[in-house]
C-alpha cells in the first residue's frame, strides 16, 4: 500500500472503530481521575491520555510493519491478507456462547496490566493520564487486532507505523469527547454501539480478502508487484 492509500483507509477505520472504542475502552476514558480540574485542565488530560494510546498503537505498528516487511513477499502478503480476512469472518460466525467462553480466559500479563491501570486511575497527575493511555493501547480489542493485521501487511516499518498512527488519529476525536461527555453515554448506548461493530468488521474482513485476491482494482484490490526474484528471471 502507498501512503495515499494507507492514511485515508486507516483513518476511516479508526473513525468507524470509535463506535467500538466507546463501548469497550470508553469506560476507561470516562473514569480518568480528573477531580475538580478546569475545562482546560480536562482537555489537557484528555489529550495526554489519547496521545499515549496513539503512541502505543504507532509503536506496535512500526514493529509489525518491520516484521512484515522482512518476512513476507508480495505473494505471501496476499495469502496472509486472505487468511486474516477469513479468520475474522469465521470469528464473527462463531456462536456467542463460544466467544464468551474464550473471552473468560484471562492471560497473566492482562491481569498485571489491569492492576497497573487501577493504580494509575487513582492518581490525578498528567503523567498518570499519559501512562493510562499507553497501557490502554495494549488492551485486547477486535478493532485493534484488525488494524494491526493491516499494519503487518502495509509493506514496511514506516508504512506499518503510519497505518497505526492514522488509525489512532481516527479514534482520537470520539475518545477525547468521551472524557467530557462520558456521563451521557450510558450502558444502553454502549450496547447499541457494540452491535454496529460486527457489520463494520465483516466489511473490513471482506476488504482484506479482496486485497489478497490481487484483482487489479485500484484501492479495493490493487495489483501487487511481482517478487524481485521473478522479475530478475524474466529479465534474463
Amino acid at each position: 500500500m502507498s501512503p495515499s492509500e494507507i492514511i485515508p483507509l486507516a483513518f476511516v477505520m479508526g473513525v468507524v472503530g470509535s463506535l467500538h472504542c466507546l463501548g469497550m475502552c470508553g469506560p476507561i476514558a470516562m473514569a480518568l481521575p480528573m477531580g475538580n480540574r478546569t475545562t482546560a485542565g480536562r482537555l489537557y488530560g484528555g489529550i495526554l491520555y489519547n496521545f499515549g494510546r496513539v503512541l502505543t498503537y504507532t509503536w506496535i505498528g512500526l514493529v509489525l510493519g518491520l516484521t512484515g516487511g522482512f518476512l513476507t513477499t508480495p505473494g505471501v502478503q496476499s495469502s496472509i491478507s486472505i487468511f486474516f480476512g477469513a479468520a475474522i469472518l469465521l470469528y464473527l460466525l462463531l456462536p456467542s456462547g463460544l466467544k464468551t467462553t474464550v473471552g473468560k480466559k484471562t492471560p497473566g500479563f492482562l491481569l498485571a496490566l489491569r492492576r497497573q491501570l487501577g493504580k494509575l486511575l487513582s492518581t490525578q497527575t498528567n503523567s498518570s493520564y499519559f501512562g493510562i493511555g499507553l497501557l490502554n493501547g495494549l488492551l485486547p480489542c477486535g478493532m485493534i487486532y484488525l488494524a494491526l493485521a493491516s499494519s503487518f501487511l502495509a509493506g514496511g516499518i514506516l508504512k506499518g507505523g503510519l497505518f497505526m498512527l492514522s488509525f489512532g488519529a481516527g479514534t482520537f476525536p470520539a475518545m477525547l469527547a468521551a472524557v467530557f461527555f462520558g456521563s451521557f453515554i450510558n450502558q444502553q448506548v454502549r450496547l447499541k454501539l457494540r452491535k454496529a461493530v460486527p457489520v463494520f468488521l465483516a466489511c473490513m474482513a471482506a476488504l482484506l480478502v479482496l486485497r489478497g485476491l490481487n484483482l487489479g482494482i485500484p484501492y479495493l484490490s490493487p495489483s501487487l508487484p511481482q517478487d524481485t526474484a521473478a522479475v530478475e528471471t524474466t529479465c534474463h
